[in-house]
């Protein structure tokens, strides 16, 4: 995660203020993950927790460092998501807050979840964030897909593919959760924490070289189009 961080960073460009932006909140999603793992690796991320109604002395381990993680990084990858959106249209200010006031809520309430020990409380917990999840992909979907409409083709198939990837790879982590040892215990912890793991990787490192990638590209035909002018440098106070 630390070195595709660094990847991102390295090969993300800050000729613009978007351009700046989306290689910033690209680059340091991954290093964020990386600091949860490390966490989770040496037990500073986890806590033992006994469900009600299993046999005395029988635990699983919550590991709550990934919902930090989560707190943080989705909302970032959603916020350039939605500028990507709205590269050259007005900023919708209410779809993006409400985006990511959604996607918080969701995040807090799978905290919930995997904090319950009460099997009813826990599933309502994950019921409502479930709910707070279509909040996200109504935004993504509809108020985001309006405002892509109005730009060039190339920011419209941008738009559309990083939403697709993101939302198949958000959709897959409530499944593997419910069936986790946190939800109906189907499957062991070593393979949902080594699914998650990968799933991680693939929405935070791959996704954001994809994204840089593409960004990169939009960036030049902007500045070729005379669309944005390269960023002022800073002057100096004398």
């Amino acid at each position: 995660m630390f070195v595709g961080g660094l990847a991102i960073l390295f090969m993300g460009k800050r000729r613009t203020r978007s351009e700046e932006l989306h290689t910033i909140c690209h680059g340091i999603v991954p290093i964020i993950a990386a600091c949860s793992y490390f966490a989770m690796a040496t037990g500073q991320g986890s806590v033992l927790l006994h469900d009600e109604g299993t046999p005395e002395g029988v635990t699983r381990v919550f590991y709550y460092a990934r919902y930090i993680d989560w707190t943080f990084t989705t909302p970032l990858l959603l916020l350039t998501l939605c500028l990507t959106a709205m590269r050259h249209e007005k900023i919708r200010a209410g779809a993006i807050t409400g985006a990511i006031l959604a996607d918080v809520l969701m995040i807090v309430t799978a905290f919930a979840f995997g904090a319950s020990v009460v099997p009813w409380v826990k599933w309502a917990w994950f019921a409502i964030s479930c709910l707070s999840f279509l909040g996200v992909y109504y935004v993504l979907w509809i108020p985001n897909i309006e405002s892509s409409k109005a730009d060039r083709p190339d920011i419209q198939a941008d738009y559309r593919r990083n939403a697709a990837i993101l939302s198949v790879l958000w959709l897959i982590y409530p499944f593997i959760l419910a069936v986790a040892p946190d939800g109906l215990g189907v499957v062991s912890e070593t393979f949902s924490v080594l699914f998650i793991a990968v799933l991680d990787v693939v929405a935070k490192v791959v996704y954001g070289l994809l994204t840089i990638v593409a960004d990169n590209r939009a960036t030049e035909t902007d500045l070729a189009e005379g669309t944005v002018t390269h960023k002022m440098p800073t002057r100096a106070v004398a």
